[in-house]
């Protein structure tokens, strides 16, 4: 597999994502992000591991994995909710490697909704392997704010 250059663009897609747009400066930044509508209940979104996604010895960063999982999350308790959200704990285990070069799939849930706090969990894949798992607490935001 070949890696890219920094400035290389991600390949299209895996079949049925689309790039998905309007997610801020950080993000932004940080992409490109995928998404893929699916069944409504489970948010799934990937992105392609570039160069500047990864640490020296070409791995993805740590960083990069939560930051996306982070999307994710928000994305499963913004799908199950219909509410904005920001993250008030994310807690992720790290399980094995990804590299430059791969598809980076995550996929998150929500688990449970308060009437000010949603519950998810989800996890990030790379083939047959589990990258990372993780869960989340996020605050739903006013929708009057």
């Amino acid at each position: 597999m070949s890696q890219p250059a920094d400035d290389e663009a991600a390949p299209p897609p895996p079949e049925g994502y689309a790039p998905s747009l309007g997610r801020g400066g950080f993000s932004t930044l940080n992409g490109p992000y995928f998404y893929r509508e699916g069944d409504g209940k489970t948010a799934e979104q990937a992105f392609y591991a570039l160069k500047r996604h990864a640490n020296g010895v070409g791995l993805v960063h740590g960083g990069m994995l939560s930051a996306f999982m982070d999307g994710v999350l928000a994305s499963a308790v913004w799908r199950g909710t219909g509410q904005r959200a920001v993250t008030i704990h994310l807690s992720i285990d790290f399980l094995h490697m990804a590299r430059v070069g791969e598809w980076v799939m995550g996929e998150g849930k929500m688990t449970r909704a308060t009437r000010d706090v949603a519950f998810a969990e989800g996890r990030a894949y790379v083939g047959g392997h589990d990258v990372v798992r993780c869960s989340g607490i996020f605050k739903l935001m006013n929708r009057d704010r």
